[in-house]
Order: C-alpha cells, then sequence, then structure tokens
C-alpha cells in the first residue's frame, strides 16, 4: 500500500511565522508514522480576495489551481493558523474560498473529498491561537473533511521554540509529534 499523503502548511504569510514553525515540527511526528509530507507555504502562491466577478471575468486564478492540484494530490491536510482577533487568518479563509471552487466535471466541493485534517496553531498571546482552532474545525467539517480531534495551541509562541524548531516544552513537543503522527495514521486507514 503506498504512503498516505499529506499537505503541510500554516495560514500566515509572514517569513518567520511560528506555525510554520509548528508544520514543520507536526510533519516530523506524521513522517515517523510513515505518511509522505509536503511542508508548502502560502505566500508561495499569492492569490488576489476572492471575488466572483473576477473569477467570471479570469476563471479560476493561476495559484488557485496549482493549489488546487496539490490538494487534490495529497490524502490530508496538516494546517497551524495564527489567531486574529478570535480568528483563523483571512489568507488561509481565502485560500479555501479558492481552492473550493469546482472546475468543470469536478464534484462540488471535490478537493476536499475523503480528506483528514488536523489543525494546530500557535501565537504569542497567552491562549495561543486556541480561540481560533474550533472555527477553522468547524469551516473545514462543513465542506467534508474529516477532522482528527487532537489539537495543541501554543502560547508564547516568540519564546516556545528550540533552535532546531522542537518545543521547549517537552510534554508539548511530543503531543505535536503524536498529532502528526495520528493525522498519518487517520490518512492510511482511510486509504487501506
Amino acid at each position: 500500500m503506498s504512503k498516505p499523503k499529506i499537505l503541510a502548511f500554516s495560514g500566515s504569510l509572514r517569513a518567520e511565522s511560528f506555525n510554520h514553525k509548528l508544520i514543520e515540527r507536526a510533519a516530523v511526528g506524521a513522517s515517523s508514522a510513515g505518511a509522505e509530507v509536503n511542508v508548502i507555504r502560502l505566500a508561495d502562491y499569492p492569490l488576489p480576495v476572492f471575488c466572483e466577478d473576477d473569477e467570471a471575468a479570469n476563471g479560476l486564478h493561476e495559484n488557485a489551481i496549482k493549489l488546487k492540484q496539490l490538494f487534490i494530490e495529497h490524502d490530508a491536510l496538516l494546517i497551524a493558523s495564527p489567531e486574529y482577533n478570535g480568528f483563523f487568518s483571512a489568507a488561509l479563509k481565502n485560500v479555501i474560498d479558492w481552492v473550493s471552487r469546482p472546475c468543470e466535471g469536478e464534484a462540488p466541493l471535490g478537493c476536499f473529498l475523503n480528506k483528514h485534517a488536523a489543525v494546530i496553531a500557535a501565537s504569542p498571546g497567552g491562549l495561543g491561537g486556541i480561540r481560533g482552532i474550533p472555527r477553522l474545525q468547524a469551516l473545514l467539517t462543513g465542506i467534508r473533511v474529516t477532522v482528527i480531534p487532537a489539537t495543541i495551541a501554543v502560547s508564547s509562541a516568540h519564546d516556545a521554540f528550540n533552535p532546531d524548531a522542537s518545543l521547549k516544552n517537552e510534554k508539548h513537543d511530543a503531543s505535536l509529534l503524536a498529532i502528526g503522527a495520528s493525522l498519518a495514521n487517520a490518512a492510511a486507514a482511510s486509504k487501506a
């Protein structure tokens, strides 16, 4: 049986994103559990704010098509998002809006069908992004993604990481690795 493929990304566009560090570390757990993990940065796929008038006039943006193809090619999504005013990032919502648009011959929400996801967060604040996590989980569930319940919200993120991107708190680091492994196992079971 082929390895499950996981697309891992952060909802942050910032070059030194704490959430990107979180994704890289969770990806280690997924890889250790046998998954093939593809870590990307959304900043490499810039998109305008979604507008149906623009889509009608110009079709799907070329970066939306590239991202949609990546979503289709992977069995699961590993997502970390910063929390802005209690919600996940607008950049992340915009990507989901763009890739959710159907191409000719594609089932509605086709790039999300039979997908599993894990949602994690990091924030410099005291709550670690915990308010945005259930909102993102609800969005994903609403578009037919099976979200695993395991999650983590890392607070004081500016001081939470070791130089190798592991978490200084060993218990939290073990939990983060376990979330990556749980996602890999869920995706593998779904493929079986």
